[in-house]
């Protein structure tokens, strides 16, 4: 298979977890339970967030599409699988259930997912780990907002 069709694959994969993700949110951010929470200062306005995960499943699934194009061992759908129930677990924890301690359990190990992925196949991948930076730093970010929301609420 071309490598066109395989970052095509991972496109309708990632923006599918996001929109089920959405579909779980229970009106996420636009809700009462959520607008009345005490965020952090950082927080950013609510277009970054859609503009953020795009940018970061565009570059996810083009490091997924070159993964399986250079990879002789497929062992890492198997983690690719756990970060998509990771991601769309997130957004029904934290949103739909307002179980922010659950939420900060999910992220936390959704960042760590991610870091693994990065480093086991840095050899594999080398500069193009790169395309996962965005996604790491903004999991770090996401993981320190559902942090400051348990702690101040």
């Amino acid at each position: 298979m071309k490598l066109a069709k395989y970052i095509i694959l991972f496109l309708v994969l990632n923006f599918g977890a996001l929109a089920l993700g959405v579909l779980l949110m229970d009106n996420g951010a636009q809700s009462n339970w959520y607008l009345q929470l005490n965020k952090a200062p950082w927080t950013p306005p609510g277009w970054v967030f859609g503009a953020a995960w795009t940018i970061i499943m565009v570059c996810f699934s083009i490091y997924l599409g070159i993964l399986v194009k250079l990879s002789k061992n497929f062992k890492f759908i198997f983690l690719f699988v756990i970060q998509w129930f990771l991601n769309v677990g997130w957004n029904f924890a934290f949103f739909n259930q307002h179980n922010i301690s659950i939420g900060l359990i999910i992220i936390t190990a959704l960042t760590f997912f991610i870091l693994y992925i990065s480093t086991k196949y840095k050899n594999i991948l080398k500069y193009k780990s790169l395309l996962l930076l965005p996604y790491i730093i903004w999991l770090f970010i996401a993981t320190s907002l559902n942090a400051y929301i348990l702690i101040y609420n």
